[in-house]
This record gives C-alpha cells, sequence and structure tokens, in this order.
C-alpha cells in the first residue's frame, strides 16, 4: 500500500481551488463570492482570488456578482473519458480484489457463445488453462458466462442455450441444458455465479455482473480460485464482498459516460 503524503508535500492552495470546483458544480446557477466563502469555509479574499484564478484560467465564468463553472471543465472530463477505456479504468478495483485475495480476478465479455477476456490480474497459482485477454471460454460451464447469461429473457436464453454445442470439460460439468438455465436463472436471482470445478477440475470461479447505467449487463468480473483454498461457502463468505464492491466502482464509469 503507497505511503500517505505529508502535509508538506500537499499544495494546500490547490486543494482549496479543487474544493471550490465541487462547490460550483453542486450550484450550476452558481454563486456569488460570499456564499462561495462561506461553503467552502473560506475568507472572501481568498475566495475571490480562487475564482478569479478560475475565471482566467477559463474554468469559471463571472457574470456580475455570480460564478459559474465553464464549459471547458465539461471538455476535460470528455477528453479524460474518451482516453480512457472501461477496462484501463476498471484494472486497479480488479488489482485490489486479486491483491485482497491474493488470486486471479478476470473480466469477460459474451461474444457468439462464448466469453472473451478484456482484462485479467493473474494470481501467484498456475493453472492448467493459460488465461490472458483475448483468450475464450464457453459460456455454459465458467462463472461469467453464466452471470451473462442471466441477463437474457427466456426465450433468449432458451435460443442461446439450443444454439451452441455443449461438451463435459470435467465430470463435473453440467452439460443438461434445462439445468444449465436453472443455474443461469438462480444466478439472475442472487446477483452472481459461482462454477465448481465444471471448467476444470480443482478450480472455482465466482463472478458477478458489470451494468450500465440503464442497469443491462454488459460485462462480467470473476475470481478464480483452487478449491483447495476456498471452499463454496468460503468463496461467498470472502470473495463475494469485495468482487460486489469492485464491480460497484467499475459501474460508475458508465454513470459519467
Amino acid at each position: 500500500m503507497p505511503e500517505a503524503p505529508s502535509s508538506r508535500d500537499l499544495v494546500g492552495s490547490l486543494e482549496k481551488g479543487l474544493g471550490v470546483i465541487e462547490i460550483l458544480a453542486a450550484h450550476p446557477a452558481g454563486l456569488t463570492l460570499t456564499e462561495t466563502a462561506e461553503r467552502a469555509g473560506l475568507t472572501r479574499a481568498g475566495a475571490r482570488r480562487l475564482l478569479l484564478t478560475l475565471v482566467a484560467a477559463g474554468y469559471a465564468t463571472q457574470n456580475g456578482r455570480v460564478f459559474a463553472l465553464s464549459p471547458k471543465l465539461l471538455s476535460l472530463s470528455r477528453a479524460w473519458l474518451e482516453g480512457a477505456s472501461l477496462w484501463s479504468f476498471a484494472e486497479p478495483f480488479m488489482r485490489e480484489v486479486a491483491a485482497e485475495m491474493n488470486e486471479s480476478c478476470s473480466a469477460a465479455v459474451l461474444s457468439d457463445h462464448d466469453v472473451v477476456y478484456v482484462a485479467r490480474i493473474p494470481g501467484a497459482r498456475i493453472m492448467r488453462v493459460a488465461l490472458q485477454v483475448g483468450t475464450r471460454l464457453p459460456a455454459y460451464c465458467t462463472s461469467m458466462g453464466r452471470v451473462l447469461m442471466s441477463g437474457m429473457t427466456q426465450e433468449q436464453l432458451a435460443d442461446f442455450l439450443g444454439g451452441m454445442t455443449i461438451e463435459p470439460n470435467t465430470p463435473k460439468t453440467v452439460t443438461d441444458r434445462r439445468e444449465i438455465a436453472q443455474k443461469v436463472r438462480q444466478a439472475a436471482e442472487q446477483g452472481f455465479a459461482l462454477v465448481d470445478e465444471e471448467l476444470e477440475l480443482g478450480l472455482r470461479s465466482i463472478a458477478v455482473p458489470v451494468r450500465d447505467r440503464q442497469g443491462a449487463i454488459v460485462a462480467a468480473i470473476n475470481v478464480s480460485t483452487q478449491s483447495a483454498r476456498f471452499s463454496v461457502a468460503e468463496m461467498e463468505r470472502t470473495i463475494l464482498p469485495p468482487l460486489k464492491h469492485a464491480a460497484e466502482k467499475i459501474e460508475d464509469f458508465f454513470a459519467v459516460q
């Protein structure tokens, strides 16, 4: 964990200026100098210098006694959003989960009848299946696949399962389409899917959905672990909460697009 900076490493005036920006952002119609100073806990002279600096830099406008943010700040935010993909934004949160659990954390989207890995933070333990960005795995026997399918209607799911080839990867792989559909519906109801040694013996994984701002499932993230490391109950108790928290953080990206 990075060491917290000392107070002498921080620029106080910049911190106050960012605070003023946040205050103006919460009041789109603008505020007077006195109102800004009161909300920021600044003197009128201090608030005035910060506001005039923002106006001079083009990040705020002044109309008589009222100060408001300018569109330049929106342009700055848009430039950042356009330059940052979802998964470059998501990886720090996935990395936190991987570090906390000492296991791999991955993200995938649905493509045809497979899940395609779009981001992956590898764990310390090696699996027989080599996974990396771009890897495709069958959706029916993976936790992320079942989460991604859980956003389908009953008719869509029936068509989806009917069009795929289903083969056992291990003796524990569920191959009956009705049973797979039942597990997908269970994932929809409980908000996660857990697959126990269906892709590879000794491998368990748990996944949660990532939704856009309309609530549609657009991706999934999971944690994979060896069955000797975590029981099914331990995965739900220990891994699921930080995994859900990471998904919520990733979903924040959609809220500002």
